[in-house]
């Protein structure tokens, strides 16, 4: 269709001037005033192009987000070679609004030209090159985290008036109500946490060279912020359920073997998560993904197939990757069939299938009978990171099954009965990491 880039284009500057989203119906009517286009073609692109997130019910008027992949490079930022990245060279203090070298003798040095060779074509590649400078920083502020301050956790948590935050006014992140954050605040003005940025969060936010114009905004961006990193989390979080992401071009979010190893060289500017163990769990609460307690005891009831939920009071439950009703996802290394046998600390991944008498058997493993499948956990490894929607066929005894990566069964075509399948990992507990990065495995 020639008119989706424009109708695109026009739709990404409509939500910048609605400060990052609007509902979908506002968006509609703003995007007449441009373009010619029916709601029909409207809703194909809305739903349909990863510019944009639809948040809520699609039949009930749901809000439109502006999202982007694009992000500033923390090489360049730090003045380190990035080696030909694919993020944008730019002052990050002129997005802020703020570059104290922007009008002076002495030049800034680093980039203040979105349309620089390197900046240019990373835009065109994004269709972003037609966006005004204003439209693509409020883009920038609500996609990257590493350009604004976290809010803050302990806020929300306890009576006073700084909940249990122990930095009080000297906190360097956001005073802002979590609820009011999510859009479910129940106490509207009457409530205790703030729903505005107040003195406090003024002076910090300067501090930190925000601009006045875009402190003013920050509530609806940090609203924007929360929904854009609650549909990341919850695709990262579809890697590791018994429902995988149906996009297998999603991007996971890997922790470092580098780091785990104390041998990774890229320290902060590295991209994958630093952690001292193959597997994190985090909740998001907020705007923030934050560690959970007893990560080592959830990670081991999570490597057992026949568990749905962690064994806590409060458990994690596995099949929805939820805590108390929040999103929850498990960050990993990268999967062992991606690296030579000799790796340590990747994460081995085991598939399984439900037995006969609700046991659940590993492929490739022997069952009650005797009877071992054609394909084994590795086999099925290899195929899921290949293609996250494929199906494979395997045989045990004289009969033959069909997998389904999509929905997570196993199939039997001939009487059309199906078992459930699991992806769960190999159980690595902090000892067993311990000695392997003392003995320097490779």
């Amino acid at each position: 269709m020639p008119w989706t880039n424009g109708a695109v284009l026009q739709a990404t500057s409509s939500l910048c001037s609605f400060g990052g989203s609007t509902q979908q119906l506002q968006l509609y009517r703003e995007l007449l005033q441009r373009c010619d286009i029916t709601m029909e073609d409207f809703v194909f692109i809305i739903q349909g192009c990863s510019r944009f997130l639809v948040v809520g019910d699609p039949a009930d008027n749901p809000t439109v987000v502006a999202r982007t992949s694009l992000r500033l490079c923390r090489s360049y930022v730090h003045e380190q070679p990035c080696g030909g990245c694919q993020e944008l060279h730019l002052c990050k203090f002129y997005i802020y609004g703020t570059c104290r070298f922007g009008n002076s003798r002495k030049p800034c040095k680093f980039s203040h030209d979105i349309r620089s060779d390197h900046n240019y074509g990373l835009l065109r590649d994004c269709t972003l090159h037609e966006l005004k400078e204003d439209e693509l920083f409020l883009l920038l502020l609500q996609n990257d985290p590493a350009l604004l301050p976290e809010v803050c956790l302990h806020y929300n948590k306890g009576s006073g008036p700084h909940g249990c935050c122990t930095f009080q006014s000297d906190c360097t992140k956001v005073h802002l109500c979590q609820h009011f954050v999510r859009g479910d605040c129940m106490f509207g003005r009457n409530c205790k946490r703030h729903h505005a940025i107040d003195e406090h969060g003024l002076r910090m936010l300067e501090k930190r060279s925000l601009s006045v114009d875009i402190i003013k905004n920050l509530p609806l961006i940090y609203r924007n912020i929360h929904h854009l990193t609650v549909a990341a989390g919850n695709k990262a979080s579809d890697m590791d359920t018994d429902s995988p992401c149906k996009s297998p071009q999603t991007a996971e979010i890997e922790i470092c073997l580098h780091f785990i190893r104390n041998s990774c060289k890229f320290h902060i500017a590295c991209n994958r998560v630093h952690f001292h163990l193959p597997y994190k769990w985090e909740v998001l609460d907020g705007t923030t993904w934050t560690d959970l307690q007893h990560n080592e005891d959830i990670e081991r009831d999570f490597c057992d197939p026949a568990k749905a939920h962690s064994s806590e009071l409060q458990p994690v439950d596995f099949l929805t990757m939820t805590w108390k009703s929040l999103p929850v996802r498990r960050l990993s290394t990268v999967s062992s069939v991606t690296k030579p046998p000799h790796y340590s600390l990747t994460t081995q991944w085991r598939w399984y299938y439900k037995g006969d008498h609700g046991n659940w058997v590993e492929y490739g493993q022997l069952d009650e009978k005797q009877r071992s499948t054609s394909v084994t956990s590795q086999t099925l490894e290899e195929a899921f990171l290949s293609d996250r929607t494929a199906e494979v066929q395997l045989v045990k005894g004289q009969r033959q099954y069909v997998i389904s990566f999509k929905d997570m069964y196993q199939r039997n075509p001939k009487h059309n009965t199906k078992r459930r399948v699991r992806r769960r990992p190999r159980f690595v507990s902090w000892a067993e990491v311990y000695i392997q990065v003392a003995g320097q495995s490779p």
